[in-house]
Parts: structure tokens; C-alpha cells; sequence
């Protein structure tokens, strides 16, 4: 199956998409319009920076997963010319004579010839594990004229096979094509967007009333030349736009991506590591993802005083040598392991103490396998015969008990086989020793796995090709509930859409789906608001792992799932899936507290500037407004390796609140600016004067340093206290029930002790006294500290219901309703239980008096 890959250099244009993106390379085109080499320089090397380093993440996972791909490279004996030679399986056409034996994945759609791989006749079937295409566990025996399909592995038997159908247009093609129709935008790039159109809107708008507003006052004035304005509102826009937020946001989620990798959790698509935090709902394959994939021995039935040893040797007596038959093979494995008399012998194929004189091996006829042993110790002679139950009671002259068993066990989903022997000294009076339950069984950690999910707010539903007994039987085993609908449920025309999606959310899983079916469940799901992650390994996995929000790729998949998913396990089973919950939320605080601070600082930026601009003509010299954007920007960078509080839950981009709370933070910032503004102003004499800009400003025009002293004390101020803010967005509690990592507490510290000092000893901007600095320093410090209650309180304060109160949107309103009909209902639910309650105790009560008043009588 050829995977469609994009062109490396278009795949890397991607990178300069988005509404934060396209507004920094309009300041970039500006800033060169109007020469200003600095900014341009700076602007360019931040959008290259953020392109390079999404593009070199996503393609070292890609090279990953080709040197992955190429281990797994499959060929095929096929007859050319006359000889029969080995063959890449890429380059056979229908037509082909293939030869399929034991092991052999199936390179293509073929149809069965029922004759050796050198002309000779064969008698048995084929036995073909088909469970990477219909999720079934237990193998499908076919025979001459059937067909077989591509990525099927032949379990048993020898025949050659005349290709008829090869890559996009085989079984599991054809399931595959189901991929190429989910081109949909990412989650993660959509949350992006919605804050950049939000940043741009406020920045557009305020920028254009400034520069209208300057082009008109300063008509008949140098300082209102287009030029002139241009360069200095676009000086306000780089300052004000994130233009750091893409490349944190990208280096937030490849240093997520290494630690993942470390734990054997390959990202193939890097903004998947934020979704995975945000998914509420995980679907799962059963067979080969939960399960095993193998048929294992589990608890017998018992008859006649035998014990679960007896019928372990009995049945490994019974069992074809070599035979790879599952159910041989799952006999033997377990026989092996768990009797000592079969451990540490110099032959494998000999029992200590017995000796097998004759064999019959399984025939689909008689549907049996019978051997006859000699006891070595005692010299008796006796029969073994494992088979189909029935056979097997038909055989011992029937046993009532041995039926029910088997129904029983049948309605668990259990597989049965009946082992008999022959009674001492008679060769043709059979008893019945027990019947053997198989099972492909759980994985080790499977049910741990779901357990932790759960507890971390994700519920698991598993969904299997298998039939709906076996899907009950391993849900009951893994700890999930056994709500299992068949997927007849899902295509029920005489139900709405809303109906199957409410079934959809409440079952615990489906049983005999198809791959249209787990695609289906997906896009129910998703078209409630709800983050999908999908598990699988089969082809018939691929179109649902394709559509999730983040599909998820077990250990020995296909290609096909390995193409669909965005993340690869590269380890046994789904408990790496819990590291990468731990992995994506730790990283999605990180986001989310980045986020929060620079809505923030960027609110606080423009609501201030734009007053003093229109009011006093007056702002910060273009190279400190860029120093604070750079710098400041970099330097929160290392949020990426911070401390960060794991959700119990899943976490989810409320842009409402985090806007909301970002223009009220930015505002209490705003009245420090101005505070700090009018006191150093009208206090301490610090007159708001600008340097002119533009080529042709003389020297003669411009203030001496002591005249701009009111330039560094905003600098310093504008620099740090927006900057100690991020202390505060870290988390939703206060800041102290969650300290940062050194490295990032020393980093954004040092950052202002840099300001600190350009402010203290002059240079770039007028020095000032250190007494001032340090109280300017501190101020900002301790503000963060207030702005920390009031962003708890808000927190602490904030609802759906008060979102839906305040903005009233038609979803939100039905949305708040649904909300409140489930709250009467279950506190419906609640007094129903505490009348129920009130009843058992009083029946208890008078129940206990009857009691002791008949004591006391009998005592009397």
C-alpha cells in the first residue's frame, strides 16, 4: 500500500500558515517597506525558527517510522518462469501463482488452488488468522476456490494461491481508501487560530485609530508623513503581536515528543501531543490491542475426579507434534508450563512415563484427535481422544452435566474441547476426563490500563469484529462494564441520528464491526464536542485511527494503521498510552499558562500604549519595544521543561475564560503602568518626551538622556511586570502550591536583573538612580503576587453556567439546559434511594424488635 506523502518543501511552506503567521509576515513586508533592516531581520528569523523546528520534529518521527517500515519489508515465493523464486511482494501482478505455507503473510487478494507447491494434491484446509481485517480472534479454515486476502497469516496448512487483486485494489485497499476522505483541520491549529484572530482584531483595530488618528493631527507636520506613521505603529504591532507564541507553542510540544520517544511512543504528528491531553474518549480495538491475540488455556470443567493437571496431560497426549494449529498450540503451551513431568526433558516430543504407539491426527470428518499411550511404569495400555465437545459426549455415551458446561461456557464466549479416555483394562469403554475453555485472553496490563485511564477522566469503549458474547466475556475480565451493543446499533434506520449517538455514548463498547462501522463511532462521537483517540492495529483499524483526533498505533500493526495513526507504540499493549496522558497534559498546562500570560501582556501592551500614544504622543523608542518582545519571549521559551500540575481530567481550551481573564489581568496591569506612568511623571519631574523618528531627524532634535529618564523607568516596568506574571498563569491555583523548576525560575529572574542593570547603568536606554530601579523591580514582583488572588478567584468562580449566562449562545442555552433536566433527574435519582433507604432501615428496626420481643417470650 503506497503512502501518500507531501512535498517535503510544500509540507514546510505549511508552517508560514495561520492567522498569527500571516500577521507577522505583513510586519515583515511593512518593516522592509519601510526600511527598518532590524525588525525585518528579527521577524524573519522568528517565522524561519518556528517553521524549522515543527518541520525537523515531524521528520525525524517519519524517518523513524521508514527505518521502522523497511524492518518489516515482506517477500513471497512465486512461481516466474517456470521456477519458483522469492519475490518483493510489490512487484506481483494478478495473475500471479503465489505459494502460502505456515507463517506466511498473505501478499495479496488471491483466490485458493487447492494443489502443493509443486503440483501435488493436499487435503486439509488453510487455516487463516484474518484478524487485521475483521478484528476476529479465532482463524477461518478455507479451501480450494475461496479467498484469501492481503495481510492475512497463514496459521496452518501449505497451497498455492492465483493472485487476483493487488495493492489499492484489495480487501484491506479498498478499507485503506477510507483514510484519503479525513483532511479536516487539526483541533490543536483551530484553538491557535481563534487566539491569533482575537490578538490580530484588538491589535488591527487599535493600530489603524492610532495611525488615522496621527496621520491627521500631524498633517502639516513631519510627524505625520505616511512613512513616518507607518514605521511607528508597525514598531507597535511587532511589540504587540505574539510573534513567540507559534515557536513556544512548537518547542513545547518536540521537547513533549523526546520525552514520549524515550518511553518507546513515537509522534508522527507533533501538535497530536497537546489533542491527546484534551481526549475525553477512547475507542479500542479488542483483538491484538487489548487482547493477546492468541488462544490460551483457561479455567476447565471438570468430571469424574480429575484434576486441572489430569486434563492438561491428557490433552498434551492428545496434541499433534509440531502441529502450529492455534488450539494445538495454545494446548501444548500451556501443558508445558504448567506441568513439572514436562519440564526439563533432553526430547521435547516425549512424555517421561509414556509412550504414544499410535496417532490419529484431526480430521474435519470425525472431528477428533486420538492417541493411544502406553503407561511405561505399570505397562497398561489406555486411549486419549480430544475433539468437539459434542464428539467427545457422543463419545463417553453422553453426559448431561458436560452439556450444560459447555452451554455455559459458550455463553461466555469461551471456546470448548472435550478430553476422554479409556477406564482400565477396557479399550473400547470411554470416560469423560473435562473440558478445556480457550480464550484469547487480556493483555497483562490491559486492565491496569483502563483503570488509569478512567481515573483520569477517559473512558474506554472497546469495539471488535469478534461476536458480542466474547466482546461481554473480555470486557467483564478487563474491569469495564459489559454495556457491548451489536453494530447493528449503528446503522438502525428507525433511529435518529441523536438516539444512535446518545447509544453511542452511554455502551461500553460494540461487537461484529466492520471498518465503516468504527468510523462511524468516531464521527457520533466527534459531532458532540468530543476528543476522540482510537487504538488499533488491522487495516480494518485504519479508517477510524484516520478520522480520531489522535489515532493511536499499537505494537505490530500494519502499514495501513501505521500510515492513519499520529502516534506509533512501539512497546507490547496500551499502558505506554497512559504515559502519554501524563506527557500531553504536563504539556498542555505548559501551553495553556503561555497562552494566558501572553494574551495578557500583549491586552496590557496595546490598552496602555494606545492611551499615551493618543494622549501624550508619546511611547517607547523602537529598540526597547523589541528588546522587551524578544527577550521576554525567548527567555519563556523553558517553559517547555517546567514543573507543571497534571489535570485529573481532560483538559479543554475554554478561549471564553482565557480571553475574559486575560483582559482583566491586562487590565489591573494597565492601572500599574499608568500608576507608575503619572507618579514618575508628576512626582519626580520624569517628562514624557520622544525622540523624533525618521531619516531625517538632526541631532539638534533630539533629548538629552536626563530628559528621557521616564523611557527607562516604563521599560523596566513594562519589561517585568507582565514577564512575573507567568508565575501566576502557571496553574489554576495559587502559585505556591506549585513551584517552578529552577532552571525556569532562574531564567525569567535573570531576564529582569538584565533589564535591571541596562536601567541601572544606562547604555541603550538613560540610566537612573538604582534606588528607583529596585522599587520599580519590586513593585512588579509583588503585583504578580495580587494578580495571583484574583486570577484564584475567578477561577474559583467561573461555569459553564455563568459562559452560558453571560454570552447566551443557542448551543450554550441548550447545552445549559440539558445540563439542568440531568441535575433534577439525578437528584430524583438521590431522594429515590435515601426513601428506599429509610424503608431498609425501618424494616431493619421493627425486624430486630420482633426478634427480641420473641426472646424475651421464649424467655418468659
Amino acid at each position: 500500500l503506497a503512502e501518500v506523502k507531501r512535498n517535503p518543501f510544500l509540507k514546510f511552506l505549511g508552517y508560514f500558515t495561520g492567522a498569527i503567521a500571516y500577521l507577522i509576515e505583513v510586519a515583515c513586508i511593512i518593516s522592509a517597506v519601510v526600511e527598518d533592516w532590524l525588525d525585518f531581520g528579527i521577524i524573519l528569523a522568528l517565522l524561519i525558527v518556528n517553521a524549522c523546528i515543527g518541520f525537523i520534529e515531524e521528520s525525524k518521527a517519519e524517518s523513524a517510522l521508514d527505518a521502522l517500515r523497511q524492518t518489516l519489508a515482506l517477500k513471497t515465493r512465486c512461481w516466474r518462469d517456470g521456477h519458483l523464486v522469492e519475490l518483493d511482494v510489490n512487484v506481483l501482478v494478478p495473475g500471479d501463482i503465489i505459494v502460502l505455507r505456515l507463517g506466511d503473510i498473505i501478499p495479496a487478494d488471491g483466490r485458493l488452488l487447492g494443489i502443493g507447491a509443486t503440483g501435488e494434491a493436499t487435503e486439509g484446509d488453510l487455516l487463516i488468522d484474518q484478524s487485521a481485517l475483521t478484528g476476529e480472534s479465532l482463524p477461518v479454515a478455507k479451501n480450494k476456490g475461496k479467498t484469501v486476502y492481503s495481510s492475512s497469516i497463514v496459521k496452518q496448512g501449505q497451497q498455492m494461491a492465483v493472485v487476483t487483486k493487488t495493492g489499492g485494489d484489495t480487501f484491506i485497499g479498498r478499507a485503506a481508501n477510507l483514510i484519503s476522505i479525513t483532511t479536516e483541520e487539526g483541533h490543536f491549529q483551530k484553538i491557535i487560530n481563534r487566539i491569533g484572530n482575537f490578538l490580530i482584531l484588538i491589535t488591527v483595530v487599535l493600530v489603524l485609530i492610532i495611525m488615522i488618528y496621527q496621520l491627521v493631527k500631524f498633517k502639516d507636520d513631519r510627524r505625520g508623513k505616511f512613512m513616518v506613521v507607518l514605521g511607528q505603529v508597525l514598531v507597535l504591532t511587532v511589540a504587540a503581536i505574539p510573534v513567540g507564541l507559534p515557536t513556544v507553542m512548537s518547542v513545547t510540544m518536540a521537547v513533549g515528543a523526546k520525552q514520549l520517544a524515550a518511553k518507546k511512543v513515537i509522534v508522527k504528528r507533533l501538535t497530536a501531543v497537546e489533542e491527546m491531553a484534551s481526549v475525553s474518549v477512547l475507542c479500542s480495538d479488542k483483538t491484538g490491542t487489548l487482547t493477546l491475540n492468541e488462544l490460551t488455556f483457561d479455567e476447565p470443567y471438570l468430571s469424574n475426579n480429575y484434576s486441572s493437571d489430569d486434563i492438561l496431560l491428557y490433552s498434551y497426549l492428545a496434541a499433534e507434534a509440531g502441529a502450529n494449529d492455534p488450539i494445538e498450540f495454545a494446548v501444548r503451551t500451556a501443558a508445558e508450563a504448567t506441568l513439572p513431568i514436562l519440564q526439563g526433558r533432553t526430547h521435547k516430543h516425549e512424555v517421561p512415563g509414556f509412550k504414544v504407539t499410535s496417532f490419529l491426527p484431526f480430521n474435519p470428518s470425525t472431528k477428533l484427535t486420538q492417541a493411544t499411550i502406553t503407561n511405561l511404569n505399570t505397562g497398561s495400555t489406555f486411549k486419549v481422544a480430544k475433539g468437539a465437545p459434542q464428539v467427545i459426549i457422543r463419545l463417553v455415551g453422553g453426559d448431561d452435566d458436560a452439556v450444560r458446561a459447555v452451554n455455559s461456557l459458550a455463553k461466555r464466549g469461551l471456546r470448548a474441547l472435550g478430553v476422554a479416555r479409556t477406564v482400565e483394562g477396557n479399550m473400547d469403554q470411554w470416560e469423560l476426563i473435562g473440558m478445556i475453555s480457550l480464550i484469547d485472553p487480556p493483555r497483562p496490563d490491559s486492565a491496569e490500563t483502563i483503570r488509569r485511564c478512567n481515573d483520569m477522566g477517559v473512558s474506554v469503549k472497546m469495539i471488535t469484529g469478534d461476536q458480542l458474547i466474547i466482546a461481554k466475556e473480555v470486557a467483564h475480565r478487563l474491569g469495564m462494564q459489559r454495556v457491548m451493543l451489536d453494530a447493528g446499533h449503528l446503522v438502525d434506520s428507525t433511529k435518529s441520528e441523536d438516539e444512535v449517538t446518545e447509544h453511542v455514548i452511554r455502551a461500553d463498547g460494540f461487537a461484529h464491526v466492520i471498518p465503516e462501522h468504527k468510523y462511524r463511532v468516531v464521527e457520533l462521537l466527534q459531532k458532540r464536542g468530543i476528543l476522540v483517540g482510537m487504538t488499533g492495529d488491522g487495516v480494518n483499524d485504519a479508517p477510524a485511527l484516520k478520522k480520531a483526533n489522535v489515532g493511536i498505533a499499537v505494537h505490530g500493526c500494519t502499514d495501513a494503521a501505521r500510515s492513519a495513526a499520529d502516534i506509533v507504540l512501539l512497546a507490547p499493549g496500551l499502558s505506554t498510552i497512559v504515559d502519554g496522558l501524563i506527557t500531553s497534559r504536563a504539556i498542555f498546562q505548559r501551553m495553556r499558562s503561555y497562552a494566558l500570560y501572553r494574551i495578557t501582556s500583549t491586552v496590557h501592551f496595546l490598552m496602555f500604549f494606545f492611551v499615551v500614544v493618543m494622549a501624550y504622543d508619546w511611547s517607547l523608542p523602537p529598540h526597547l519595544l523589541i528588546l522587551i518582545c524578544i527577550l521576554n519571549d525567548l527567555a519563556t521559551l523553558v517553559i517547555a521543561v517546567d514543573n507543571a500540575q497534571i489535570s485529573q481530567h481532560p483538559d479543554k481550551w475554554r478561549i471564553g475564560q482565557l480571553i475574559t481573564m486575560s483582559v482583566v489581568l491586562g487590565a489591573l496591569l494597565c492601572a500599574l503602568s499608568f500608576a507608575h506612568f503619572f507618579v514618575f511623571w508628576k512626582v519626580y519631574g520624569y517628562e514624557p518626551k520622544n525622540n523624533p523618528h525618521g531619516k531625517d531627524v538632526t541631532e539638534e532634535m533630539k533629548y538629552p538622556d536626563h530628559m528621557r529618564k521616564l523611557e527607562s523607568i516604563m521599560y523596566l516596568h513594562i519589561s517585568s511586570a507582565p514577564h512575573f506574571v507567568i508565575f501566576s498563569t502557571r496553574l489554576t491555583g495559587y502559585f505556591w502550591e506549585n513551584l517552578p523548576s529552577p532552571m525556569f525560575a532562574v531564567v525569567i529572574i535573570g531576564t529582569q536583573i538584565i533589564a535591571l542593570l541596562m536601567v541601572g547603568f544606562g547604555g541603550l536606554t538613560p540610566a537612573v538612580p538604582w534606588g528607583e530601579a529596585c522599587v520599580v523591580l519590586l513593585i512588579s514582583f509583588v503585583y504578580f503576587i495580587f494578580l495571583d488572588v484574583v486570577k484564584v478567584q475567578m477561577f474559583k468562580r467561573w461555569s459553564f453556567k455563568f459562559t452560558a449566562t453571560v454570552v447566551p449562545t443557542t448551543a450554550r442555552r441548550a447545552k445549559l439546559a440539558e445540563r439542568n433536566a440531568a441535575e433534577i433527574q439525578q437528584k430524583r435519582v438521590w431522594q429515590s434511594i435515601d426513601q428506599v433507604r429509610k424503608v431498609a432501615v425501618m424494616t431493619a428496626v421493627v425486624s430486630s424488635f420482633q426478634e427480641k420481643k420473641a426472646v424475651v417470650e421464649e424467655a418468659k
